[in-house]
């Protein structure tokens, strides 16, 4: 089960308009001077009214801790977060913030790391941008828009990152575009690949690099996968002590488990955070999560949107 997270009240100190319709906040804390540490690839809990928890990344220098900055793409189709943020806050407004997390941390090698970032993805992956520049590492990064009137951090990222490793490709300008298959077709043994985006994107990218070697291949996503629509089924878990839990098919697992007094954590709710992911010991899960990597969904597991077949056991 996760550790509880530090919930901090922090001010807005700046808050600025960028094109796609992306509102770029900085965060201070009101009495102390430096914030806790994170890495690029981290993100952060933002607490609003009524319960909801969203997840944003930490799109500022790892090495400037005195704030946080995060960008907010409003989404008209999502579940109203993003239009609060966007129609609420400005400077001098409070926000409750949890403590960075990084399921998403990077881990450059010997090779060069490719990133890649789709729309409003390129939060996390400027913050990697950033920490490879200052490392001396090399790297390219690809940023795909629909249009440049409509690119986000544009100029932060024209300002803080050698021209050289970058590559802008609009939708709308012919000269820029890349084909993704065609860019991740070769690659070095030793390279790296992050990406994050919009599910067209982040499918794009999953199969053109399918070939690459496994754990060479990094990805972080802001919207749970789709299913193919077939009904869930009821299945039952087992707990450490041997207790059963049944989980019906009208619920969630993580549900069940807070109706049966297991105290699990939880946050996002729709499998994007990690914040309840838990120990499996034993069963068929059915991972609907974008948060565990190949390896770990062998022996990890995310109740509130992850199903099983038949009896699976849980290191509860």
């Amino acid at each position: 089960m996760a550790s509880p997270r530090i919930i901090m009240k922090l001010t807005v100190t700046a808050v600025r308009k960028e094109p796609g319709d992306v509102l770029v906040i900085d965060l201070k804390h009101p009495r102390k001077p430096v914030l806790p540490p994170f890495e690029a690839g981290s993100h952060v809990d933002v607490h609003l009214p009524e319960g909801k928890v969203r997840q944003y990344s930490l799109c500022g220098d790892p090495t400037e801790l005195s704030r946080y900055t995060i960008a907010v793409k409003r989404e008209n189709d999502g579940r109203g977060g993003s239009a609060w943020i966007h129609e609420t806050i400005a400077v001098g407004s409070t926000l409750p913030v949890s403590a960075p997390r990084n399921h998403f941390a990077l881990t450059p090698g010997e090779g060069p790391t490719l990133l890649l970032a789709g729309g409003i993805g390129i939060t996390p992956v400027l913050a990697m941008a950033r920490a490879l520049t200052r490392q001396a590492k090399p790297f390219e990064l690809h940023y795909f828009t629909r249009s440049r009137a409509l690119t986000p951090l544009l100029p932060v990222i024209e300002g803080d990152l050698p021209g050289g490793n970058v590559r802008l490709h609009f939708d709308d300008e012919t000269a820029t575009r890349q084909d993704i298959a065609a860019l991740l077709a070769n690659h070095s043994a030793e390279a790296q690949a992050y990406y994050c985006g919009p599910p067209g994107f982040m499918a794009a990218v999953g199969r053109a690099a399918e070939h690459w070697p496994e754990g060479t291949v990094h990805f972080e996503t802001f919207q749970p996968p789709e299913f193919d629509g077939a009904p869930p089924e009821p299945f039952i878990i087992e707990l450490r002590a041997g207790r059963v839990v049944e989980v019906s098919a009208e619920t969630t697992a993580l549900a069940a488990l807070r109706a049966a007094g297991v105290p699990l954590l939880a946050s996002c709710e729709n499998g994007v955070c990690g914040t309840c992911e838990c120990a499996m010991l034993a069963g068929q899960p059915i991972h609907r999560d974008s948060v565990l990597s190949k390896d770990a969904r062998g022996h990890r597991f995310i109740p509130c949107v992850s199903r099983a077949t038949g009896v699976l056991k849980l290191d509860l």
